[in-house]
Formats: C-alpha cells, structure tokens, sequence
C-alpha cells in the first residue's frame, strides 16, 4: 500500500509541475499573438490544465476501462463547476461578458446535455466520438473569430519568457503530464483493488480531483491577478474539452460505456451547469456572485456525501 500511496503522490506531483509548466509556457506564447485574455483560458490554459484529464481518460479507454474514462470527466466537470467555480466567485465575483453570455455559456449548457442524453441512452461509440471531436474543433475556431478583442480591461503583467524557453516549459510539462497521468491512473486502480473500492468511485473522487488542482490553482492565481475572464475561460474551457474532445477520443480509442454512471452523477453534472445559468441570466446581474457560489457549494457537498454513503 505504502509504494502504490507513494506513486499516487508522485503521479500527482508531476501532473501539477507538468500542467504550471504547460500553462506558462503556453500563455507566454499566447500572450505575443495578442488574443483576449477569455480565449487564452479558453484554448491555451483550458487545455494545459485538462490535459490530466486526457491522458488519464486515454489511458483507462487503451485499458477498456469505462469507469476511469466516463467517471474522471463527469468527476472532473463537477469539481470545475460546483467547487473551482464557486470557490474562485467566493473569492471575488466574476464578471460576465455578453460573448460568455450568448456564446460560451449556453455552448457549455449545450454540450452537457448532449453528454447526459448519449450517456443515458448507453454510451458513446465511435461515430459519436468522431462527431464530439468535429463540434470542439468547431467551436474553437468560432472562439478565434468572434474574439472580440485583444484586451479585456486592466491585467496585471504575466510571466514572460523568450521563444525558445516558452517552448521547452511546454515540452517538459507535456513530458511530465503524460509520465504523471501515466503513473497516478495505475496507482489509484492499484489502491482501489487492495482496497475493494470501485473504480468508479476513485475516478469520481480522488482521480477527478486531483485532475482538477490545476484549474483550481490557475483561477485563484488569475483572479489574485484581477483576470477573471482567464479563470472563467480556463473552467469552461476545461468542461469543453473534458466533455466534447477527451470523450470524444476515448470512444474512438473504445467504444466507452456510461453503465456504472448513476442517476445521481448526471444529477449533479446537469443542475451544477443549470445553477450557474440561473446565477447569471436571472434578475439584473452580469456576474457569479458570492450567492451563485454557495448554492454551487452546496450542491458539491450534497454529492460528495451521496457518494461517500455509496461507498
């Protein structure tokens, strides 16, 4: 137990280093094209910080495990909503802008509920995977041509790094994100067996968030810095490409089912998304409040304890 507990650790440890250094190198580079600061969160630290997700999900679909794939993604995406959402609008609420209003917001509503109706009905084969992955290639290139500018107000300066060097953190935190994810899925399904604990409830839980610390991390970090648009980008960013690519390629890799998903799961995925759309689209505001925040809070312990009863 002491050695599979141990590679846990390192396997996240490496995730967290990988993924700091994927999303500095990154938005370096991203910074020089001058795009706005929502799709940098979007595309650029979106994808940093989900790529734990992806190889995790990668890596339990080349195993045929089902439950690693669908439980990390749904685990994940309502750890980013109902926890690293509403902590970071505990924080200092987000503001919200007509393009997250009209565009990005109802896209993420959307796309959850296209997730939860597949799901329900089974599963996803390897057509719908195919179809999962056009629609997020399409709505990243929408995200580039509607970017409605290259500023989004005051912004504390970022790291800045030389060309060469942005590349090599981008390298090396790919390296290590992939080697990490690699050892932390083999790690949790070891202590998972000695512990007689299902997979599922281990992908749901401690895989998903540990997967999620770094999103956590880069939307604290980005509102310290007073760049709420980063953090709000960089967690629907993250659902986005949890939801639509990383499903989407683990059922062309295998047909994935969602069998051991329960009612409570999709539950839990559907009002996280739903309280966040009456938080914003309901009375005369155009932010996530400290309000929104605790009902997500709410939300999220009511599940954690649903599963801890399950256990």
């Amino acid at each position: 137990m002491f050695i599979q507990i141990s590679a846990l650790i390192l396997g996240l440890a490496m995730l967290l280093g990988g993924a700091n250094a994927l999303v500095d190198g990154s938005t370096s580079l991203a910074r020089k094209t001058g795009v706005s600061e929502f799709v940098i969160g979007l595309v650029i630290v979106g994808f940093g910080t989900s790529f734990p997700e992806l190889i995790v999900s990668v890596t339990g679909a080349l195993s045929h495990n089902s439950d690693i794939s669908v439980g990390n993604v749904i685990g994940s995406n309502v750890f980013n909503t109902s926890l690293i959402l509403a902590v970071s609008a505990m924080f200092a609420p987000i503001v919200i802008t007509r393009q997250n209003k009209f565009r990005d917001i109802p896209v993420t509503i959307l796309v959850t509920f296209l997730v939860a109706f597949l799901g329900y009905n089974g599963g996803l084969n390897r057509t719908e995977g195919f179809v999962m992955i056009v629609l997020f290639a399409i709505y990243i290139f929408w995200s580039f041509r509607t970017d409605a500018s290259a500023s989004d107000g005051k912004q504390e300066d970022a790291k800045e790094f030389s060309v060469s060097a942005a590349l090599f953190l981008v390298a090396g935190g790919l390296a290590c994100l992939i080697f990490g994810g690699n050892l932390f899925v083999r790690s949790a399904e070891a202590i998972a067996r000695i512990l007689g604990v299902s997979d599922k409830f281990i992908a749901i839980t401690i895989l998903a968030m540990g997967t999620s610390l770094p999103e956590f991390v880069t939307s604290i970090v980005a509102l310290a810095k007073k760049r709420g648009q980063l953090a709000l980008g960089n967690i629907l960013g993250s659902n986005v490409f949890n939801l639509l690519l990383i499903l989407g390629v683990s059922a062309i890799i295998t047909p994935t089912s969602f069998a051991r998903i329960d009612v409570w799961d999709y539950v839990a995925l559907l009002l996280s998304i739903i309280l966040v759309w009456t938080g914003i689209y309901t009375g005369k505001k155009d932010e996530l409040d400290r309000v929104d925040a605790c009902l997500l809070l709410l939300l999220f312990v009511a599940y954690m304890t649903k599963l801890f009863i399950n256990l």
